[in-house]
């Protein structure tokens, strides 16, 4: 086969993808359409289907039906994806009694990279942050630490796909930034990314296109800007010098309400006002506020538009990010489960 032209073809085409578990259906025809210089997020609740996705991408699972082309090779009903392909699914895979520098260089040696092939162990710890602890066991690495040198070990291939399940896990806001601008970084070397995130913020930071699942379908896919426009309205917390008047003036302003209740998180300030309505009755009653005199000294989503448009597309009850908690809560159980039966194996 001859080289790919990554110009014209994506790096990752799925059409009318199924898979089973018994008789669980965990994706029920899914498309999706990545090209190479994208980050396009997955995001979903719990059970919509992203691990087994993000499993079929990585080659740790086949579908059962449907068309799966990576890297413009089809994929069969075998365990193999394309070389080029790299990431993690559900936390990386990490020997806990070796270093970061071990874990790379163990990787490196199995992988059988060439001079050429690979980035570079040292190279790939300092690209990631890492490299004050690289000689640390990674048996003491915190949560956000492990996604860190998890992203370190994806590097070392110089992956045309990059899968990355909860990057930002764990970190704190630098690791954030750090990881983002890494990711950032490949997507403009030409690199397909695919991530998922039950952060709207990294949606939003990162991702030029995103796709919702909903029990195992797609409920959309398309650019960030397109699902934030159809959130519709949104509650907007206020904060003015004249809160009376601003209750007034929302209260005259067409298409905008005032809600019945405070913004739970301001509770204890009398001054906040929430209002409701779509994005051009906000703008009109910033302009009376304005003309009138009234100082505007706040004025916020209570909720971002993009999880706004995730609720509705998915009629979950819960933001993305308690959802994640959730998940994050579990896998951090696991790692120090993980971490306590190593304990003891060496003793």
């Amino acid at each position: 086969m001859g080289k790919v032209d990554e110009h014209r073809s994506p790096a990752v085409r799925a059409r009318g993808i199924t898979k089973s578990f018994g008789d669980v259906v965990a994706l029920d025809g899914v498309d999706l359409d990545v090209a190479y210089g994208q980050v396009h997020g997955l995001v979903g609740p719990n059970g919509a289907g992203k691990t087994t996705l993000l499993g079929l991408l990585l080659g740790l699972a086949v579908a059962d039906g449907g068309r799966l082309e990576i890297l413009g090779t089809p994929v069969g009903r075998t365990l193999a994806v394309p070389q080029g392909v790299a990431g993690f699914v559900d936390g990386p895979g990490l020997y806990p009694s070796l270093t970061a520098r071990q874990n790379l260089s163990a990787l490196a040696s199995l992988g059988r990279y060439d001079a050429d092939g690979a980035t570079g162990v040292d190279d790939a710890l300092e690209q990631v942050g890492l490299t004050d602890v690289a000689d640390d066991r990674v048996r003491g690495f915190s949560l956000g630490m492990r996604q860190r040198l998890g992203l370190a070990a994806a590097l070392l291939t110089k992956p045309r796909l990059l899968v990355l399940d909860e990057p930002a896990n764990g970190l704190d806001p630098a690791g954030t930034h750090h990881v983002h601008r890494v990711i950032a970084g490949l997507a403009a070397d030409g690199t397909a990314v695919v991530l998922s995130s039950h952060r709207m913020d990294d949606l939003a930071a990162l991702c030029s296109e995103v796709t919702i699942l909903a029990t195992g379908r797609v409920v959309f896919s398309g650019p960030v800007s397109k699902l934030a426009a159809e959130s519709g309205e949104l509650d907007y917390r206020l904060l003015t010098s004249d809160p009376a008047a601003a209750h007034r003036l929302a209260s005259e302003t067409p298409g905008l309400r005032v809600t019945p209740g405070r913004d739970p998180a301001q509770r204890l300030d009398a001054d906040v006002l929430v209002v409701r309505g779509p994005v051009p009755a906000v703008d009109e009653l910033v302009v009376r506020l304005v003309r009138a005199g009234v100082a505007l000294r706040e004025l916020a989503p209570v909720v971002t538009p993009l999880e706004a448009a995730f609720l509705a597309l998915t009629g979950t009850g819960s933001a993305p990010e308690q959802i994640g908690q959730e998940e994050r809560t579990d896998q951090e159980e696991r790692t120090g489960q993980e971490e306590r039966t190593d304990q003891e194996d060496l003793r």
